[in-house]
């Protein structure tokens, strides 16, 4: 594969839960992107949140310390789920003035992605979604959702729009919430420059096995444009260090990206809340590497397992790597 390594710039700073408003100061954006380049190994792409990270009034500034440092904007991810005006939702919201303040803000967000030469935007819509029942029109919120993607993908054609979809939080239910029906949200749209995006953890909890979900974006066409790392228990987005919890799961997600020929981004997506956001995402990014090595060591043997369909084999087989 090609290593091509990246970070979300704001997952060295001041991450919060619900309980605490933070465990640790909070750097600027500029001794956040200071600290990847500096003390971070492997990084070639940044991630930056909109408004957080770039707005219009300093993307010139950002897009020179990226090219002085030599690495990439990795994608754009635009901020549509700390707003408290998009609380019951950004381009569903049932007010149409929310709908077209929030296109307005993701066309202010494509603009910066093609100022900043990156080719993604990605969408993690976290606020479009719903709490209760028997209190959403499901059908006519997804039509406005497609719409909205839709006239994005259309009026920026050379710009990708992965979807990243997460089965709950903020809301109890999200709209994108699994890889099947994301399929169908970029399906919908009818562009084919709309994709998805994979976050291991969502999945994870999603209760997917990720690597089919691979699969599963390469059949529906090549659909995965981006790809996200972390790790859980399977039953929040604890966002924790790669390999915390996982191992088998993160062998076969290395095999399949490799074998479906994603070419993307691996980019660190981490809250360490109590733990020293460097090291904590540098053990993400040397367990995504290992993980990589192991792949390219074993690939055909790999390949075999597969096809035997032995369970014992390939049990024996991951027994051999640890030891």
């Amino acid at each position: 594969m090609n290593n091509k390594y990246a970070i979300i710039l704001g997952n060295l700073g001041n991450t919060r839960d619900r309980f605490c408003p933070g465990y640790k100061d909070n750097p600027g954006s500029q001794e956040m992107l200071k600290r990847v380049l500096e003390q971070m190994p492997h990084i070639r792409g940044i991630e930056l949140v909109g408004t957080w990270d770039i707005r219009p009034d300093n993307v010139q500034d950002m897009k020179k310390r990226l090219a002085d440092a030599g690495v990439a904007c990795a994608s754009i991810i635009p901020d549509t789920f700390t707003n408290a005006a998009y609380g019951k939702g950004s381009i569903t919201n049932i007010n149409a003035g929310v709908r077209q303040q929030a296109l307005d803000y993701l066309r202010q967000m494509s603009e910066i992605a093609l100022e900043m030469n990156c080719g993604i935007v990605n969408l993690w819509l976290g606020q479009d979604g719903y709490d209760y029942l028997l209190a959403t029109d499901y059908d006519q919120e997804r039509n406005w959702l497609t719409e909205s993607t839709k006239t994005l993908a259309e009026e920026f054609p050379t710009l990708r729009y992965a979807l990243e979809y997460k089965p709950k939080e903020p809301r109890n239910f999200s709209y994108h919430a699994r890889m099947a029906d994301t399929i169908l949200a970029a399906k919908e749209t009818g562009c084919n420059n709309v994709g998805i995006t994979i976050d291991t953890g969502h999945s994870f909890y999603a209760g997917e096995n990720v690597a089919e979900a691979v699969v599963l974006a390469k059949r529906a066409g090549n659909l995965l444009y981006h790809m996200h790392f972390n790790d859980n228990h399977g039953y929040w987005d604890d966002d924790m260090i790669v390999s915390s919890v996982h191992y088998t799961c993160y062998v076969e997600l290395l095999f399949w990206l490799r074998k479906t020929g994603y070419d993307g981004w691996l980019s660190m997506d981490q809250y360490p809340y109590r733990e020293d956001a460097v090291d904590a995402i540098s053990e993400s990014i040397l367990w995504v590497k290992k993980y990589e090595q192991i792949v390219d060591t074993y690939y055909t043997e790999i390949e075999r397992l597969i096809k035997e369909n032995d369970a014992v084999k390939t049990s024996r087989f991951l027994r051999k790597l640890i030891l």
